[in-house]
């Protein structure tokens, strides 16, 4: 296969929990979880980096790291919520595997991360009403994916049985 596949979306759809999945899935993946990432090499929780050095500081870091996993092959990508926002970042994810937006509404989302408190833009007025707002901004970018799954319903099995379908779709073509 060689090709990385990244999921993208916004936070609480589902992208670490199905990044682990799959990558156990698939024969010879591994997980690049780009917020963990951050979180390992600086030694700080995303939170921190937000309220210590800001929200750029913080996608410099994330932009270094797509860069650096998306060279690699066999990996499974999971993206940070605003990763795909810089054309930079889109344009490197793209060119370097398939990429995959897990979708999901705002009420679901909301119910997956309303007692997670380490959500940086979350932090102030935590509503349905913010996340339909972040999702309004984010989703011109998130359909230039290559694929869209929602996730409001389904289990992660069936999501994982749904991109597997996709990649074994565009391995065999």
């Amino acid at each position: 296969m060689g090709r990385n596949i990244i999921l993208i979306g916004m936070m609480g759809s589902g992208k670490s929990t199905i990044g682990k999945l799959l990558a156990e899935k698939l024969d010879g993946y591994n997980l690049a979880d780009i917020d963990e990432e951050i979180e390992k090499s600086t030694q700080s929780k995303i939170s921190e980096i937000f309220l210590k050095h800001g929200e750029p500081f913080f996608r410099m870091l994330e932009a270094e790291k797509i860069r650096m996993f998306c060279k690699k092959e066999n990996l499974v990508i999971s993206a940070g919520g605003g990763a795909f926002e810089a054309d930079e970042n889109r344009r490197i994810m793209k060119e370097n595997g398939i990429v995959i937006y897990l979708k999901a509404s705002a009420e679901a989302l909301y119910e997956r991360i309303k007692n997670e408190t380490h959500r940086p833009l979350l932090k102030k007025n935590f509503s349905v009403e913010k996340i339909e707002n972040i999702l309004k901004l984010r989703e011109i970018n998130y359909n230039k994916a290559d694929y869209k799954i929602d996730t409001s319903d389904k289990t992660p099995y069936n999501i994982v049985q749904e991109i597997l379908r996709i990649v074994n779709d565009r391995n065999s073509r």
